[in-house]
């Protein structure tokens, strides 16, 4: 049987897992991409740090040079994270004659282009499924299964991060403390604040948008809104009212434009995604011809973001077995605008405090109804102190009179405090 050569630069939770399947799952790879896949090389910067894999003595570098110029090396696995130096290994490999498969999100979702034509023109593959969702295949679905339909929306939670905090919150815990556990658990970024700021998932999303939709979505052109302001009153309100907080990625493509956004947002209940939990991810694809569909499974830590690796490692070596490297890297850019956040319509609810006095509730629905913000339910609850909690949801509206109407009620003399702002998901 063939043999084929693989490189892992980098021995961080994913490294390290790829380096461990790669030995305990050698026959069943085998057996799946038709040859036997070997690891050659290990690139660590830290030759002496301890690790839970044991490598075979000389396989552990820290000499990039020494991977680039071994030829017996057909397929480098990227899992450094961040931009550089995975950038320039990435191209370096390409032009070198060799095939890459990456999990950085960051890197596709600021130079993915250049990442593609590299391959184009070297020839060879690079495949990147676990840069989104971990083990779950939507890249492969969007690349080759989904193909023949016109997708119009791709909505999704693809940050396990943001998912388990909500879920914790929902159960009692504070925002602080559901952090330190996802920490605890090692699903969180090396930097937290690029999971509770969306900014992990806006990265996700971009590279979702552009093969979905056929466009160069960069992460610039995500709107990215953390969850850092959900408190558990809001979700304590929001159940009652029918909906779950989620973390939700967005991407439409409607009337010739695309919208791409992260943000905590309500769905109700009876969506299928409100009952994603803790770590789980879940992405749901509706296309013309398709209708909908929903792809579901664990994203985050070490075994799935491994067994997302090593599919592409398997998809890769079969390629060279057969010798079809390159098949998959036309990617046709349509140049669809960007629609501007404030153009975006959806709903909204809205939670304040008010004076409990007359004309108070009706000055702040004149102002919604002045910027062409209708009302769907309204929730009042009256305090001892002459303080009234009121809650509303409001029939879909653009973002930009939403916003302008809740600067101008903030400044009302019956308003005590802004309290919420979510968007609202899912059909009314």
């Amino acid at each position: 049987m063939e043999k084929i050569k693989i490189a892992v630069l980098g021995l961080g939770n994913v490294g390290q897992g790829v380096v461990t399947m790669l030995e305990s799952q050698k026959d069943r790879l085998a057996k799946n991409a038709g040859c036997e896949i070997e690891l050659g090389r290990v690139l660590e910067k830290y030759l002496t740090k301890k690790r839970d894999v044991q490598l075979p003595e000389g396989v552990c570098t820290n000499r990039w040079e020494d991977i680039l110029q071994d030829a017996s090396i057909s397929v480098v696995v990227e899992t450094i994270g961040g931009i550089e130096p995975a950038r320039t290994y990435i191209l370096q490999a390409l032009r070198a004659g060799k095939n890459v498969v990456t999990a950085n999100n960051d890197l596709l979702a600021e130079y993915g282009h250049e990442l593609f034509q590299a391959a184009r023109e070297a020839g060879r593959d690079l495949y990147f499924e676990n840069s989104v969702g971990g083990a779950i295949p939507v890249i492969g679905a969007l690349r080759q299964n989904l193909s023949a339909c016109r997708l119009s929306q791709v909505i999704g939670i693809i940050n396990g991060t943001t998912n388990h905090i909500l879920t914790r919150m929902e159960t009692g815990d504070d925002f602080n403390q559901a952090l330190s556990e996802a920490q605890e658990l090692g699903i969180t970024e090396p930097d937290p604040l690029a999971d509770v700021e969306g900014h992990d998932a806006a990265r996700s999303l971009a590279i979702v948008a552009t093969l979905a939709f056929h466009t160069r979505v960069g992460f610039g052109d995500v709107y990215a809104e953390g969850i850092g302001r959900i408190t558990k009153d809001d979700i304590r309100i929001a159940k009652a009212l029918g909906y779950r907080i989620k973390p939700l990625a967005i991407c439409r493509n409607e009337n010739g434009a695309v919208e791409v956004r992260v943000h905590p947002a309500l769905i109700p209940a009876a969506h299928p995604l409100s009952s994603v939990k803790d770590t789980y991810y879940a992405i749901f694809i509706r296309g013309d011809e398709l209708g909908e569909s929903m792809f579901y499974g664990l994203g985050a830590g070490r075994w799935p973001s491994a067994v997302g690796v090593l599919d592409d490692v398997v998809a890769v070596a079969r390629n060279i077995v057969n010798d079809c490297q390159g098949r998959l890297n036309t990617l046709e850019d349509r140049g669809l605008p960007i629609l501007p956040m404030s153009e975006i319509r959806t709903r909204y609810y809205l939670r304040l405090l008010l004076a409990d006095e007359p004309g108070a509730l009706a000055s702040v629905t004149e102002i919604l109804g002045r910027l062409r913000v209708s009302l769907a339910r309204v929730n009042q609850t009256v305090s001892d102190k002459g303080i009234a909690e009121v809650v509303f949801i409001t029939h879909e509206a653009a973002e930009g009179d939403m916003q302008e109407a809740v600067a101008l009620v903030r400044e009302l003399a019956v308003t005590k405090k802004i309290l919420s702002l979510i968007r609202v998901e899912g059909d009314e």
